[in-house]
């Protein structure tokens, strides 16, 4: 087997050779192996893009996780989820090239790898699965930046006003504001020309996780002691036993949400340079950006749990845990609002080309009557207002948070990365290797499961007790 699996690879490295010579690319300095521009990453640029990715408005919850699950539980979840999520990222970066994961050909995106790996019956239920977490995440980004504008009026009135002022601020009205915004950045015709928002976004994400985390110490050393117990929010006292269950299934969907960046590995995977191996590479890049990222997760939750106990809230920015000081707590507001205004077009503009592709494809020789920026006007504008609506009807933080990691979790974190793996690398059926991936894809299939009954349960109990036009809570 190892004589035949080195001859494979001697023959895929000579054939790699013949076409880089027969392209012609190989004499040009300036082009990779597929004719493209030099790309230039490293090590260094891919852990970084890796942490931005990751770190976003998922840190905003989980404390309110950690409370619903405990001191033991709590923390050993994250871990699981980091671990989980690091291996399978591991596996993500063997399928960057195929069929050999060091000569292959480039796949320029993740649906392009599963497509290449395993086939278009795949490549289209992984195109659903991608879809639907994109429109979920611009309707949860929608709600979440709604309560943080909420939060800074909020803020102000409680400052000059006391704590006990009822002060109010209309979700409907900061949605709407929200979509404007988005209506007039849509415009762009494409991600190349807001490479600079992406750029701001990821610094405001660190921004306001760096402030929550410390104003959770400030309310620390400052003397707070809130119950915290090793079991979490207490039966009986907190919450029913129903309650308990279904907050536990939920907090496994909102630090699911927390790990969701499989999506755009492989694009990151893409920016690096050929030599060293970028898979190799991207394995070490993995490694480093899942684990700063878990220690900082682990920071903001424990310490998030410690400042608040079993009532920590669900958004620990817009929960009014802290409200002194006001400034602080308002320009974390701040950061989580120009975030997200930047991270809704990041998420929506593959959603915008493929609906754009396929209406280019479908009347090719309708260009001339019908603009392609009058189309991009009508469809950008009307997709922006429908997920408006739909955050305004479901205008609920945490339950929204934890379904869009749990329907994104299983299938794009584990299940492809799992197949394409086996795929490439032969994996016989019910060898140890081919069974322990599959107990693992299964295992996270039925945690991706409760976690979806968890928040798809939590919506429905809010609906039940929502008022429309109601208030930021």
């Amino acid at each position: 087997m190892g004589m035949e699996r080195q001859e494979t690879k001697v023959a895929t490295t000579a054939a790699a050779a013949f076409n880089l010579a027969e392209s012609g690319y190989g004499d040009r300095p300036d082009l990779d192996d597929d004719g493209r521009e030099k790309r230039t990453g490293t090590l260094v640029t891919a852990s970084a893009h890796i942490i931005t990715a990751v770190i976003g408005s998922g840190v905003l919850s989980l404390a309110w996780a950690i409370a619903q699950l405990g001191w033991v539980i709590g923390p050993a979840v994250l871990v699981a989820f980091s671990v989980i999520t690091w291996f399978c990222s591991s596996l993500l970066a063997d399928c960057y090239r195929s069929p050999d994961p060091v000569h292959g050909k480039r796949n320029y995106t993740y649906g392009q790898a599963v497509r290449a790996n395993l086939g278009v019956a795949k490549y289209r239920l992984c195109s659903v699965a991608q879809y639907v977490n994109l429109v979920g995440v611009t309707i949860g980004y929608t709600i979440t930046t709604a309560i943080s504008m909420g939060a800074i009026k909020r803020s102000n009135c409680f400052h000059r006003n006391g704590h006990d002022a009822a002060c109010v601020a209309s979700d409907t009205t900061n949605m709407i504001i929200f979509a404007g915004i988005q209506i007039l950045l849509s415009q762009l015709p494409n991600f190349h020309k807001i490479w600079w928002l992406s750029i701001v976004a990821a610094v405001m994400s660190l921004a306001y996780s760096t402030i929550g985390l410390g104003l959770s110490i400030a309310k620390i050393a400052g003397g707070a002691h809130p119950e915290a117990t090793l079991t979490g929010v207490t039966v009986g006292v907190d919450v029913s036993a129903s309650e308990k269950i279904w907050r536990t299934f939920q907090s496994l969907g909102d630090i699911a949400f927390a790990y969701s960046y499989s999506n755009v590995l492989i694009e990151i995977q893409d920016t690096l340079r050929s030599s060293p191996a970028e898979n190799e590479v991207m394995k070490k890049a993995s490694f480093i950006g899942v684990s700063t990222t878990t220690t900082f997760y682990m920071l903001c939750g424990v310490l998030g749990y410690a400042a608040f106990g079993n009532r920590a809230p669900g958004n620990f920015l817009t929960g009014f845990g802290f409200y002194e000081p006001f400034w602080l707590v308002d320009v974390g507001n701040v950061c989580i609002v120009v975030h997200l205004v930047g991270a809704y077009q990041v998420f929506c503009q593959p959603i915008y080309q493929f609906a754009e592709a396929w209406a280019r494809s479908r009347w090719p020789d309708g260009a001339g009557d019908f603009p392609v920026n009058a189309l991009r006007l009508v469809w950008r504008t009307a997709y922006v207002v429908l997920t408006a609506v739909a955050a305004m009807a479901f205008p609920f933080f945490n339950d929204f948070l934890g379904l869009i990691g749990a329907v994104s979790f299983w299938p794009l974190t584990v299940y492809f990365p799992v197949q394409m793996y086996m795929s490439q690398a032969k994996v016989r059926r019910f060898s140890p290797t081919w069974t322990w991936m599959n107990v693992l894809s299964l295992a996270c299939l039925v945690v991706s499961l409760l976690a979806a009954a968890g928040s798809i349960q939590g919506l429905i109990k809010s609906v039940a007790h929502y008022k429309p036009f109601s208030v930021s809570s």
